[in-house]
């Protein structure tokens, strides 16, 4: 499953955000440090379900009448302080946090309604593109760090015959949730001496930020939209970050309310109807919703999550099933299954999604859709249904 982390610096909104999208229960509190030990739960990236084009809908418990919802973890980080690189506010114990995920969403007070320590000031007396590389910078200086300790052992390896430093900085950043990929087109982007004994610190913070642009990529989610002064979105907007506006608070209160049965939404729509009587309160602040919503086709909760997975990852959804006639299962269950895989996978990458077995015991596949035999080198697209044959089928 793939992992997003939710990263910022305190009372950004960041556990109400993961409350929202999680439906977990978490400590919200409106004091730095809210959130100590990271929380983890399950929440989902949202597409069109295939069913859409069949005579019903499909069987899966997430599938709402053609809306798929994708599980992906979601990790929701304590508060990251300026200084965190250096273990300030115990930022190295929550840095570490984040070497897991694929994605970070960087949450952003967007009203400007706390100050660089998170501490709560006067709507708008804070401007919150200080904090639009703020989780970028840490982090950078954070890995570098860590590059820069351990560097005598990259030094010693380099005075063996077959020394390869593709395989000795791989060795170094594992733990950082890199790959050999991910160090190999490091390093071709980088020049660099052949000697690591002539790296020098420049070097050093060079291969950490760009390893960490490569698998640690940012989304910007400017929160707060509802109270937030226009200036200071358009702000955020004029960023070289993917932005998403985004009201937590919405989210979370209509989420709520469809629990409740309050009103009609699903995660991802623009808008929403009432169902029940609602109090005028209640009504007052349903309606604010309302206009936030409309201003920016949602809350923007959803929104960040399929950037995240679907843009800054450049993922795809694709449908295992058993029968290519009915896309179902051995069970008879429709679509049962729904797998994110890189943009560019084949049919094979979709088996050893499934199981290793499936994969290593690969034959053939078929287009449900076309209902034809595809190659082993066949790119997959968005939403489509392949039927795998395995000897371990």
């Amino acid at each position: 499953m793939l992992s997003v982390a939710l990263a910022g610096k305190p009372n950004a909104g960041k556990s109400t955000f993961f409350q929202a999208a999680t439906r977990a229960d978490v400590d919200v509190g409106n004091y730095p440090f809210t959130t100590i030990d990271p929380n983890r739960g399950v929440s989902h990236v949202r597409t069109e379900c295939p069913c859409l084009d069949r005579d019903r809908r499909c069987d899966s418990d997430n599938c709402r009448d053609g809306k798929r919802y994708v599980p992906v973890e979601l990790l929701d980080v304590a508060g990251l302080v300026p200084g965190a690189h250096e273990g300030r506010g115990l930022g190295n114990q929550f840095l570490d946090a984040l070497t897991d995920a694929d994605v970070i969403l960087n949450v952003v007070d967007a009203a400007g309604a706390t100050n660089e320590e998170g501490e709560p000031v006067e709507v708008g007396t804070y401007d919150p593109t200080e904090e639009a590389t703020f989780i970028e910078e840490e982090m950078d200086r954070w890995l570098a760090g860590i590059v820069d300790r351990n560097w005598e052992s990259v030094e010693r390896k380099s005075r063996s015959p077959d020394f390869d430093i593709d395989e000795a900085l791989h060795d170094l950043l594992t733990g950082f949730g890199a790959d050999e990929y991910d160090v190999t087109a490091t390093l071709r982007e980088m020049a660099y001496p052949e000697n690591p004994r002539e790296w020098t610190d420049d070097h050093r913070e060079t291969l950490a930020e760009d390893l960490r642009a490569r698998t640690k990529p940012i989304v910007l989610v400017a929160n707060k939209i509802d109270i937030a002064p226009e200036e200071n979105i358009d702000a955020l907007r004029e960023t070289d970050k993917p932005v998403v506006p985004c009201t937590a608070d919405g989210e979370l209160a209509l989420r709520n309310g469809a629990d409740a049965g309050i009103v009609d939404y699903d995660p991802g729509d623009e808008g929403f109807e009432i169902l029940g009587d609602v109090s005028d309160k209640q009504a007052a602040g349903l309606e604010k919703i309302r206009e936030t919503m409309a201003e920016h086709g949602g809350t923007g909760v959803q929104q960040s999550l399929n950037e995240a997975v679907y843009g800054l990852l450049d993922r795809i959804t694709a449908y295992p099933v058993q029968n290519e006639s009915k896309w179902t299962d051995g069970t008879g269950n429709m679509l049962p299954d729904a797998f994110l895989l890189p943009d560019g996978s084949t049919p094979k990458d979709l088996a050893y999604a499934v199981h290793s077995d499936i994969g290593e015991g690969y034959l053939h596949a078929v287009d449900a859709r076309a209902g034809r035999r595809i190659g082993e080198d066949h790119e997959l697209e968005e939403g489509d249904v392949i039927k795998i044959d395995s000897t371990a089928s």
